[in-house]
Parts: structure tokens; C-alpha cells; sequence
């Protein structure tokens, strides 16, 4: 796929679903694997495979068992959800833990001055 990624709103589903066929077929030849050896890799008919690579609509269970036998489950990087907190969150989360540590300080102080 030497073409830029273009996956945008501007690009119909199906023009999408081309393009991932074209992915796979691409891998699929710089691994030098035959369609008959991916479709089995993969667990699918090899008319299916054709299908695919030629544009014709996939299934995620498809494509994952293909990408897995192409060792290309990189590419679902993109989906993985990373819990990140906002800025202002974590200010937040700094000054409560400051303040946790001022009310140890000072009960901790009160313990060892006696008075005497």
C-alpha cells in the first residue's frame, strides 16, 4: 500500500474495504504466501480470500484470523485505549496528595511534642 493513509470521512466504506484488501494482498506477496497457504493459515476458503482481496466485504473474525496468520495484528495498534488523565486532573490529584501529606506532618508532630 504505497499510497498515504487516506482513511478519512471524504473516502466511501467500500473504497475502505478495498484498500484493506489491498493490504492484504500486498503483505500477502512481500511474505510470498499463496492465497491457498494464507486461506488455510487463516482457517478460510481461499475463494474467500480472493473475494477479499478484491474488495469484496470482510467479516472482523475474517480479519483478524488473517492478519494474525499474516503477523500484521500490529495494525490494530490504533484501537487500543489508553486511560490518560487530563491535566487538570492530575493538579487535582497533586494537591490532595500534598494535603494527605500536611495532615500527617502535622498529626505526627502533635504525637511527639509532649509538652513537657
Amino acid at each position: 500500500m504505497a499510497k498515504t493513509n487516506r482513511i478519512s470521512a471524504e473516502i466511501s466504506d467500500s473504497a475502505i474495504v478495498s484498500e484493506i484488501g489491498q493490504f492484504i494482498k500486498h503483505t500477502r506477496s512481500q511474505k510470498n504466501i499463496t492465497q491457498a497457504n494464507l486461506a488455510e493459515m487463516a482457517g478460510l476458503n481461499r475463494y474467500t480470500l480472493s473475494q477479499i482481496e478484491t474488495g469484496e466485504s470482510i467479516t472482523l473474525s475474517s480479519l483478524i484470523q488473517i492478519l494474525r496468520a499474516l503477523d500484521s495484528l500490529y495494525v490494530l495498534k490504533e484501537f487500543e485505549v489508553n486511560d490518560e488523565i487530563s491535566p487538570l486532573e492530575y493538579a487535582k490529584l497533586k494537591k490532595k496528595e500534598k494535603e494527605r501529606v500536611r495532615t500527617k506532618e502535622t498529626k505526627n508532630e502533635k504525637k511527639e511534642d509532649l509538652g513537657w
